[in-house]
């Protein structure tokens, strides 16, 4: 009995996706008590880790950087796919879900999963090392794609708002679709060993010393747990959401805390994997799916939204106010400023945390 517990234990990341699948039937469209909904939580949360892990499996057949990619387009999808499904429902209320979302992937992954990289392998290996070159190119893509998303619509004077006119929505979408696939090609394809781990003296890892990659067989196996977790996390996510925006609104809390709590929760999985790369002295990998998931985030969030915004009811707020505008510009120069030497100490891992705070304790208190 004790060796069946603990196979079952081991095989969690199957059943858990199994699991979510079965309560989203027996829940969707239903109105929730509170015990239901904490189930509908946990099982959501399972789903999350579920999927990342499954991601991981796939991660570990294709190899780096490739498997970065796989991680951050998995943690993309979830995150698009709450935000549609929240703005569904949500009416005005909810016009600035995808801004707020987004811009909160952008702060978490730059300055709370970076500065925790760099801490974390900085403290346990003395500095952080990582290739300038490819860490470089893909904050140059994240900071233009920031700029032409979440900036200029504040600017924009076609429509009264920080809202994008259709045309220019269009070609914000177009643009990022654009940016974000020359991006995947010089990482994969025209200079993916910049995207790979480096040791101290520069030169780059190609292979790793664990275990051999998992079967093509068990990749595919992984690939269809990964759909079935992302569709239990939409679904139990639409679920809960009426909670998640009750308990914002009776905290006092204002509106942009919902999609803090959203991007906190699809990143969450994505932490857990750049910190167990830092620890093993691979800070580019967890740069790779730090700035990965900020550049997917606005990469792909945006043109879905743009997308969606055709027969969602209510205005599509993208503009950031000034006090976001501001961080997100001290965000761009810290960040500059810490890739530029290719190491780094936990001075830098400090200052991206500190800037994190910040932007936690505006979010609460703007």
């Amino acid at each position: 009995m004790i060796t069946r517990l603990r196979s079952l234990t081991h095989q969690w990341t199957i059943l858990v996706p199994v699991l979510a699948v079965v309560l989203l039937v027996f829940t969707w469209g239903r109105d929730l008590p509170g015990a239901v909904v904490a189930l509908v939580t946990l099982v959501l949360a399972g789903s999350v880790l579920s999927a990342v892990h499954h991601a991981e499996v796939i991660a570990h057949r294709v190899g780096e950087p490739f498997g970065s990619l796989v991680l951050a387009i998995a943690v993309t999808i979830i995150e698009v796919a709450l935000i549609v499904t929240l703005m569904a429902d949500g009416g005005d209320k909810s016009s600035t879900l995808a801004r707020d979302t987004v811009f909160a992937a952008v702060m978490i992954t730059c300055n709370g999963i970076v500065g925790l990289c760099l801490l974390v392998a900085s403290l346990r290996h003395g500095t952080a090392v990582f290739n300038p070159e490819g860490t470089g190119a893909a904050l140059a893509t994240v900071a233009t794609l920031a700029t032409l998303s979440l900036v200029l619509p504040t600017f924009t004077t076609s429509r009264p708002g920080p809202e994008f006119s259709s045309v220019q929505l269009t070609f914000a979408a177009l643009s990022s679709l654009i940016l974000y696939g020359l991006f995947v090609t010089t990482q994969t394809v025209r200079h993916r060993d910049y995207f790979l781990p480096i040791t101290r003296q520069g030169e780059v890892i190609t292979g790793e010393d664990h275990a051999g990659p998992p079967s093509v067989r068990t990749a595919w196996f992984s690939l269809g747990l990964l759909g079935l977790a992302l569709i239990g996390v939409v679904g139990l996510a639409k679920g809960v959401s009426p909670t998640i925006e009750a308990g914002v609104s009776a905290a006092g809390l204002p509106q942009a805390v919902v999609g803090v709590v959203i991007a906190l929760l699809v990143l969450l999985p994505e932490t857990i994997a750049a910190l167990r790369s830092a620890r093993r002295d691979r800070v580019q990998t967890s740069l790779n799916l730090a700035l990965g998931s900020a550049m997917a985030s606005i990469g792909l969030t945006i043109p879905a939204v743009a997308l969606a915004s055709v027969w969602l009811s209510g205005p599509l707020v993208l503009g950031l106010g000034p006090t976001h505008m501001l961080l997100l510009a001290v965000t761009v120069v810290v960040s500059s400023l810490t890739v530029v030497p290719g190491r780094a100490t936990p001075l830098q891992g400090g200052v991206h945390l500190v800037l994190f705070a910040a932007y936690l304790e505006l979010a609460i208190n703007p």
